[in-house]
């Protein structure tokens, strides 16, 4: 099931819902303030390992994982 994210105009909040395809786009309310909340759109990347233990990027754009500005995960202190 896909994992969707959104903001709350009103208090700003961010959230993740997962919800089926059917439901997403269904009208969502902010878990803090009870507001209408707006679907972000997300960005995705996906990793591989090399034989060498070096990550590289193999979908996505920019960003390997969208939490810095770095194009790979080999100075990345998140795991990924």
């Amino acid at each position: 099931m896909p994992i969707y994210e959104y903001v709350c105009p009103k208090c700003d909040l961010r959230f993740e819902l997962r919800r089926s395809f059917s439901e997403a786009d269904e009208a969502t309310l902010c878990p803090s303030c009870n507001s209408a909340a707006r679907k972000l759109l997300s960005k995705f990347c996906a990793t591989s390992k090399g034989s060498d233990g070096d990550l590289s990027s193999i979908a996505g754009m920019g960003s390997s994982c969208g939490t810095c500005s770095a194009t790979d995960c080999s100075t990345c202190n998140l795991g990924h």
